[in-house]
């Protein structure tokens, strides 16, 4: 998979690149969460509005930043798509519309600070495209803030550049499939 991601320009993504294809290549559990040295792979979404002119941001109060829906692999998903789609469906209630293919749009490896028990360590995070099947983030309990921000304003969330850039990569791209045009 991270084979055919092209980073571009950004020298974070070249280096996150080479990061996720050396783990791959020697840790015997790369989609283990208790893999922790360097770390593990992880899974977000990038879930576009049926327009492809809105992204969905999740507010992670213990980072005190908006991102995009993500988490780890669990043993149950079939697939890393498929735990990114679930992550999505977990934090924000939108369904992704299963007959858009997900590119990956995004691969980044960043630290994540001792908490929970866990060690400092690094999650490699593959981030894929996907199309919401239309509404509004839903009502999800006891999770964070979810909202549609304007592809145009994400400026306004702070929102890091492996993200932004991920934002560029996918609308470049643009998805196929039974969207409003």
């Amino acid at each position: 998979m991270a084979e055919g991601f092209t980073p571009g320009s950004d020298e974070r993504a070249r280096a996150s690149r080479l990061a996720v294809l050396s783990l791959l290549d020697s840790a015997r559990e790369p989609f283990s969460r208790t893999h922790f040295v360097p770390g593990h792979v992880t899974a977000s979404a990038l879930v576009l509005s049926p327009a492809a002119d809105r992204v969905v941001l999740v507010f992670h109060p213990r980072l005190a930043r908006w991102l995009q829906p993500g988490g780890h692999v669990e043993p149950s998903d079939p697939s890393i798509v498929a735990a990114a789609a679930r992550e999505v469906l977990e934090e924000t209630g939108i369904a992704v519309d299963s007959r858009v293919p997900p590119p990956v749009v995004g691969l980044d490896a960043h630290d994540i600070p001792a908490a929970r028990g866990e060690p400092k360590h690094q999650h490699f995070d593959f981030m894929f495209r996907f199309v919401a099947r239309g509404g509004d983030p839903g009502d999800v309990p006891a999770l964070h803030r979810t909202v549609w921000c304007p592809v145009d304003r994400l400026a306004e969330f702070d929102v890091d550049s492996p993200l932004r850039s991920a934002v560029r990569r996918a609308l470049a791209n643009p998805p196929i499939g039974d969207r409003p045009q």
